[in-house]
């Protein structure tokens, strides 16, 4: 981390302002030789005060108007110097005026580099450096609230928690082990033991609440089913309230799979309408049909359609059966026509999954499809604020990871094996749960996690 980085840190395009961000030991020097105040010069500039003047080049020509400012390390995000310049947005500005900091020395900034930085040098533990990128990448106010809460440090506190009843435990364990004829207080294995499983239930707790988590960050994977000409891209189209996918009277229209985000009270829903489900020569149409069996695979939640003015055939009867493998809503469709069977003949095949009645037509049953939604997963609550919430597969993970290991110890304790090898499963869950903060994580784990980041972050 010797070298001073740059890079441009707001999204490509027009726009009022654009950013370009330095930081290292150089930020200001570099930055005060390309930069002329109209008043004063950078090194003459107060600490995180915005100085107005201009850019310029090589030859003392304008580039652009700029303010910029200078913030002193350690208080700033990397901890470092960092200089930030806003000029005109734009990708002509920006592009000339990060080049020109090149020119002076910096080095083109790596994906994540500036929270990698924050990171090593203690800002941020890891939990709270990928908290900033689920941060930007939020879809909705809920998965906005659960990534500010785990940047602010709510799983952070609790691991570490955690850690710390674990290396009591581990010297209680040592103490034993190394020094058994001194006099030494240390907890009985009953007391030990009572501290393990307390442990545990922690884990327990954290791990159960990781799926309400994934669903809050990553969104709900719901797929539409049903035979083709049944309303599935009706549907896709009135959820979204616009003419997402083509609809016409005409069966197998939809070819490939069609996919799009919409937020649910607070539940981003990612609405992957598929081709119709039915036997076909077609081959094209055979692609598509292969392709939503495909996505039902991968699935969180299934909507199932079926059409209130055809009969029953075994076409729907196979696609109905997939409902025993996820969780799933019935829609039967074209509820303003003159039904062909009754909700008992589909209760007979799914006897325990939620039916609803709908008309795309005139948009009936839609509230109450969403209800359910709701329902199914979050009992109405998708809230994710106060509360200790894990979401990161990596995290989830390592928890289960620490968990197995502190429940082999339990077990090993209860059966009277040597307390040699209870410390070893100890220590790997402590290793484990040191990767979620980033103590015990590995130089390949850090550049897997932030190359997944923005160059400007």
């Amino acid at each position: 981390m010797a070298n001073t980085i740059a890079a441009i840190s707001t999204a490509v395009g027009e726009a009022g302002i654009g950013i370009v961000r330095l930081s290292g030991d150089s930020a200001k020097s570099v930055g005060d030789k390309i930069f002329k105040g109209a008043k004063k010069s950078l090194l003459d500039a107060n600490n995180r005060a915005l100085t107005y003047g201009h850019i310029i080049d090589k030859d003392e020509n304008i580039i652009d108007e700029v303010l910029i400012v200078y913030m002193n390390a350690p208080h700033t995000y990397t901890r470092e110097d960092m200089v930030e310049i806003y000029c005109h947005g734009g990708v002509v500005s920006v592009k000339k005026v990060l080049n020109r900091v090149l020119e002076m020395g910096a080095s083109l900034a790596d994906a994540g580099e500036f929270t990698k930085r924050a990171f090593l040098n203690g800002r941020l533990d890891l939990s709270q450096a990928e908290a900033v990128m689920d941060l930007i990448s939020s879809k909705t106010d809920s998965a906005f609230e659960l990534s500010l809460s785990q940047l602010e440090g709510s799983v952070s506190f609790v691991v570490q928690k955690i850690r710390t009843d674990l290396l009591e435990i581990m010297a209680n364990i040592v103490a034993q082990i190394d020094f058994p004829e001194d006099d030494i207080e240390t907890d009985s294995n009953e007391a030990i033991l009572g501290k393990l499983e307390n442990v545990s239930n922690n884990l327990r707790e954290l791990i159960d609440s990781s799926n309400r988590g994934r669903v809050i960050r990553d969104g709900i994977s719901t797929v539409i089913l049903g035979k083709p000409n049944v309303g599935k891209s009706s549907l896709l189209n009135a959820l979204l309230q616009e003419n997402r996918a083509i609809v016409t009277d005409i069966p197998g229209t939809t070819r490939d799979t069609i996919e799009e985000f919409i937020n649910l009270d607070g539940i981003p829903l990612r609405i992957i309408d598929t081709a119709g489900i039915r036997t076909t020569d077609d081959l094209v149409e055979k692609i598509g049909v292969d392709k939503a069996i495909s996505e039902l695979k991968k699935a969180d939640l299934l909507l199932i359609m079926l059409d209130t003015s055809e009969q029953i055939d075994n076409e729907d009867i196979e696609i109905l059966n997939y409902a025993h493998e996820k969780p799933s809503l019935i829609l039967i469709n074209k509820s303003d026509l003159e039904p062909k069977f009754k909700r008992k003949d589909i209760e007979k095949i799914v006897p325990d999954v939620k039916i609803v009645e709908t008309s795309m037509k005139s948009q009936l049953g839609l509230e109450e499809l969403l209800d359910n939604i709701k329902t199914l997963f979050y009992d109405g609550d998708v809230s994710a604020k106060n509360e200790n919430i894990v979401s990161n597969i990596r995290h989830i993970n390592a928890l289960k990871n620490a968990k197995d290991n502190i429940d082999q110890a339990i077990d090993d304790l209860k059966m009277n094996i040597p307390l040699d090898c209870v410390e070893v499963h100890i220590n790997e869950a402590m290793n484990f749960i040191g990767e979620i903060s980033g103590e015990t994580v590995t130089e390949d784990i850090l550049d897997n996690i932030f190359s997944r980041f923005c160059i400007g972050k």
